[in-house]
This record gives C-alpha cells, sequence and structure tokens, in this order.
C-alpha cells in the first residue's frame, strides 16, 4: 500500500500516520523530514527542492509500500508514484490550534516565551498555522488549496472532517482501505 495522509499542521497527521503504519506493517516517512534541512533551531532552514524531490522519490521507490505524511501538493510533477488511498484530515480550528500551541511547548519548552527569536518564530508558526482555515488568509498551504487539490486526484480519498480520537480515524482508514481491496486486513 501506497498511504498518503495530509491535512493542516496540527490535524494530526503525524499521530495517525505513525499509528497505521505500526498497525500495517509498513514504514512512515514525513515529509518535514524532506522539506527541512536538520539545523540547530528545527524548520528554519528549507532543503533545496530539487534535492529534497530526488530524496523522497529515491525513498519511496526503494520502499515499495509506505505512508507518507505531510502536505507534498505543491512539490511537484512526477515526484510520486500513484497513491493507492489518500486521506484528508480536517478538525476545527480551535482544537487544532490548541494541540498546536500545546506540541510546540512540549517540543521546545519556555524558549518559545523567553527568548526573542524563538518567540518571533512561535508566533509567526502560530500566525501561518492559524490562517490554514481562513479563505483569503495569508497561508498557500490552507483548507482551500487542498480542497483544489484532492478535486484533481485520480486515486481513492477518504476525508476524516472532525475531532475524532485516534482509533477512530484509524478505523476508518482501515475501512476505506478493506473496501478498497474487497478484502479484510486480516
Amino acid at each position: 500500500m501506497k498511504i498518503h495522509i495530509f491535512g493542516a499542521s496540527g490535524s494530526g497527521v503525524t499521530t495517525t500516520g505513525r499509528a497505521l503504519a505500526k498497525i500495517l506493517h509498513l514504514d512512515y516517512l514525513d515529509s518535514d523530514g524532506y522539506f527541512w534541512e536538520i539545523a540547530e533551531v528545527p524548520f528554519t532552514a528549507k532543503r533545496d527542492p530539487e534535492l529534497r524531490n530526488s530524496l523522497i522519490k529515491s525513498d519511496l521507490e526503494t520502499l515499495g509500500n509506505w505512508i507518507l505524511g505531510g502536505s507534498v501538493f505543491e512539490w511537484g510533477e512526477n515526484v510520486f508514484p500513484d497513491f493507492d488511498l489518500v486521506v484528508f484530515l480536517w478538525i476545527p480550528p480551535q482544537i487544532r490550534m490548541e494541540r498546536l500551541k500545546k506540541r510546540e511547548f512540549e517540543r521546545y519548552g519556555d524558549v518559545i516565551y523567553t527568548e526573542p527569536a524563538r518567540i518571533k518564530q512561535f508566533e509567526d508558526f502560530i500566525d501561518w498555522a492559524s490562517n490554514y482555515d481562513i479563505q483569503n488568509g495569508t497561508a498557500n498551504r490552507n483548507f482551500w488549496a487542498h480542497e483544489n487539490w484532492i478535486e484533481t486526484l485520480p486515486f481513492p480519498v477518504l476525508k476524516i472532517s472532525g475531532d475524532f480520537t485516534l482509533q477512530e480515524r484509524i478505523d476508518l482508514i482501515i475501512e476505506k482501505i478493506e473496501s478498497i481491496n474487497k478484502k479484510p486486513l486480516h
């Protein structure tokens, strides 16, 4: 299976993808690991797009079956093989933003409230993330861009909209996979 899971930052893509990968015995790849260079301050140095695309394409081809998490709809043509399933996660903005703020604090600690450069980085990220659900917001990776991309896909798509538990999301995805394969996974 080649499964792509995406949605807004904080919608549960990584959590869902990792849990599903464990259940299905697949590798989980996170698009952030390709998009960003490793840096002292994470998520501050973008990788060259040609190198990023070459790396992810090679890894996906080598693995054969996998789950890819993260938004990759603007990465270019001929980077990704056909997906067997695309899963779009959406949760209400209030819940998503609370999750993001909690996650950022858990990742980085007080530094996001005490060091001027990190305060700015945190505030810029939260501002960018909050624009996801605003139609004329500043984020180019937003709900409407994702919806438009979904409309162009020739692959099966599952949209999970709402504040579902991890287990509920997993159950919905497995049910969709079984309907595609026309047989139970176990």
